[in-house]
This record gives structure tokens, sequence and C-alpha cells, in this order.
């Protein structure tokens, strides 16, 4: 099984499924979040259409780090996480070693002991959930992982995992589709229908469907999507550069984050490396429109963050896109079937003089492949997960650059919802509603 970059946005529709003229839910959105979903509304006994804009997995959901970690979780997400991991043993059972699944561990470098110190204090969130999460001092640190950069010591959680994004989704998907769901690439969902305050079912370009559950997970269009149904959700989207290495004899069989960069081994024998948090983010319309609700993420995250002016033609908030449209014409997620953008030159850079400067044993590796993606997110960096004030319509979105990991559980909590039955989670951090309640903006784990 090979490591793979992006789903190519000139590959050709894979699964295009004959529309029925009604099902039990719709699912908008084929990344891992709503193919899950899709496949445990299945499981539940319900018919499932599953409309995806361009390809399945194409977007963020297999341009992620590949990451499946507990690690650094906010507490409310923890739970959902742990049943996720059993989720994707479960699925890496059914489908074989085609998910790339394999357990890791992943480690948090800390640069100072002010680092360590919070990585200490997570770790009192951790034990009551039986993680073995445990601060590794720097004597063994550095016996395992022999570095230029001083680290002091380091966070660690042998039991989370990592996969292969490109392979692992189109994967579940394939197996979704042969228990029943109907899939359909290249089908953007232009709107929902609603009738007195309920959803009736969804206009896509290629015909109405009928269906009286929907589920939006969008990813970096939900917002607009969510505007267009005269919904307000404060989301917004960063660019994140990502590199895989030519193959290099493993020195380190994990994921590890530091301050500078990141990396995980691969499992065509290279690594996978990005530049940590940092990101790039364009201001546009919704940027200043949720301004007020971002300014606690802001305060906290703007070193980590390059601002530019005008994001390029046709992305979720660029100045020029429009943000109200009629089911009968041709939508912005026609204009723009995959959000591709191009990685950061100058993080590249960064990324291989910094990797050469903690590891000159091995020294400046060789970029194999780079790309970027749109991480969607929200102003405490937790996602929504909620049924919204139109009934019968939901939304799972602002996983905030953790969705791939916790993506199976986040499809179990949303068949739940959907189908009506009760969940094992307290959703209340999760609900749609908290941006607009008066309640505090709590961020998540400055980890």
């Amino acid at each position: 099984m090979k490591g793979s970059p992006p789903i190519s946005s000139a590959a050709p529709p894979e699964i295009r499924d004959d529309l029925p003229k009604a099902a039990d839910a719709v699912v908008i959105g084929g990344g891992i979040a709503g193919v899950t979903t899709a496949l445990y509304l299945a499981r539940d006994g319900l018919s499932v259409v599953l409309c995806e804009k361009g390809l399945i997995a194409a977007e963020q959901s297999s341009r992620n780090w590949g990451w499946v970690r507990a690690q650094g979780r906010d507490e409310a997400e923890l739970p959902i996480m742990l049943a996720a991991r059993q989720l994707w043993r479960g699925l890496a059972q059914e489908i074989g070693g085609e998910l790339g699944l394999t357990a890791c561990g992943v480690s948090y470098l800390a640069p100072d002991e002010a680092t360590l110190a919070k990585y200490e204090q997570w770790l009192k969130i951790a034990h009551p959930y039986g993680l073995d999460s445990r601060i590794m001092g720097k004597s063994e640190l550095s016996g395992k992982l022999p570095n230029d950069m001083g680290w002091v010591g380091a966070l660690t959680t042998a039991s989370d995992m990592r996969a292969e994004p490109g392979v692992a989704v189109p994967a579940i998907a394939r197996l979704a589709a042969r228990e029943g769901v109907v899939i359909r690439e290249h089908c953007a969902v232009r709107a929902i229908e609603t009738s007195a305050g309920q959803v009736s079912g969804v206009m896509t370009e290629d015909g109405p469907v009928r269906a009286d559950r929907v589920l939006l997970a969008g990813g970096a269009w939900s917002g607009l999507f969510a505007g267009n149904a005269g919904l307000s959700l404060p989301q917004l989207s960063v660019r994140g550069t990502v590199a895989a290495t030519e193959a290099i004899p493993e020195f380190w069989a994990g994921a590890a984050a530091s301050s500078a960069f990141a990396f995980r081994r691969r499992a065509d024998g290279g690594y996978t490396l990005a530049p940590g948090t940092a990101h790039d983010f364009w201001i546009g319309p919704s940027a200043f429109r949720h301004l007020r609700q971002y300014l606690p993420q802001i305060r906290r995250d703007l070193g980590q963050t390059r601002l530019q002016l005008f994001a390029p033609r046709g992305y979720p908030d660029a100045w020029a896109v429009p943000r109200r449209w009629d089911a009968d014409r041709n939508s912005p997620f026609e204009a723009m079937r995959i959000l591709n953008p191009d990685p950061n030159p100058a993080r590249l850079r960064q990324l291989q003089d910094d990797f050469a400067r903690a590891f000159p044993q091995i020294g400046r590796p060789r970029i194999r492949a780079a790309w970027a993606g749109m991480i969607d997110t929200m102003p405490d960096q937790v996602p929504v997960l909620d049924e919204t004030p139109i009934r019968g319509f939901f939304i799972a979105t602002g996983l905030s650059g953790h969705g791939f990991g916790i993506g199976p559980g986040v499809g179990r909590v949303m068949a739940d919802l959907i189908r009506g039955g009760e969940t094992q989670f307290d959703l209340s951090r999760f609900r749609f509603g908290r941006f607009s309640d008066g309640s505090e903006i709590i961020l998540g784990p400055d980890l």
C-alpha cells in the first residue's frame, strides 16, 4: 500500500450513481465526515444519497497530515475521538490494509519548560479518559530522536495512529456504496428546499431529491451554503501547506510536531512534512462580518498567520463570490469543483531549512510532492455538530484541521442525530447556536 498526495483535481469521477427521486437522507459533501455519516446511516437502515460537487475526498480530507490522534484535543472532543479510534480499527478490519492505519504514536516536542508545563496540564484532561499520554523527558527524547533543536521533552501518546488520507477516504466511500449509499460525484447541491420551516429536499445541478433530513458536511464551503439558506455560520478557512519527501531511512516511526514543523512517517518510505500551525489567511467579506467572534483566536494565534487581502477567484470567501443564488441557476459550487490552492513556496523552503537544522545527520529533505488545503475553522476551533433552526437540516463542519482522525466518530454522531436516536455524547460544546446566544467563546487547547 502506497501513500499518496491529494486526489487529483484532473481525475475523472469514480462513482456516478443515478439520482433517485427521493431518499430518507441526503448528505452534502464527500469528505471523511460526510462519507462516514452516509455509511452509518445506511447501516441503520436508511436510504441515503451523497452528493459531492467534485470528487470524494479531493479537498481537505486528502490534504491533511494523516494523523489519527486523541492527543491535544479539546476535552469535549475526547469521548468522540476515542470512539473514532475504535471505528477506524473496525473499518481497517473490513477494508484491509488499504487505509494504511498504523498505531505509531503522536508526540508534541517542547522547545522550553513553559511549553512542557502546558503539556503537563493537558494530562489532567487526558488521564480520566484512560489515555496512555505521558511526558517524555529530555534524556529519553534525545535517545530516541537525535536533533539539534534542544527540545526539552515531549508530550507523547503511544496509542495514537496514522492513516493515508488520499486512499483511506475513497476506500471508505467504496464500502458505503457497496452497502447501498447512492454516491454521485460531480453533482453540486445548489440549495436545500423547505416547507413550513422543515427541510423537504435538495436541488442539485442534476435535479431535485426529496428528503426530510439533510446533512451539510461541506468543509470550507459550508458557511457559504448555509448563508444562502438564511443561516449565519461564522466559518472561515485558512491555507495549510504540506509536502511529501522522497524516501528517507526511518528515523522516527510515528508522528511529531514542534513549534517549527510537523512530520510523520508515510507508507511509501518518505515523510509528510508541514510548517506546524503556521498558515495563510485571505481576508474576505466573512472575515469582516465575523470579526468580533474571532477576536479571541486572533489575539492568541495571529503570530502564526500570514494575512493576504484577496483570495483567488472562486474561493469560498473571495470578494466576488455570490452570497445568494437561485436553485435553478449555476452555483459557486459548480464554478469551482475542487478547492485546490497552491502551496506557499516560502513556507516550503523554510520547512526544508527547519528540518535540516533539526536533523543535520539527515540534511535538507528532497520534496517529492507539495500541496495545500483550505482548512475550515470556527471561532473556538471546535466543530459544529448539530441540527440547525431549519428542522431536518443538520451541519457537521468546522473541524479546524483535526477532522480526519475524528471523522468516523463525527459520522457516528451525526448518523445518530439524523435518524432521531440518542447519542451517547455530550454535544453542548458543538451546538449551532453557541455563537449567537451570548455564550462565551472558549478556545480549544493551545498545544
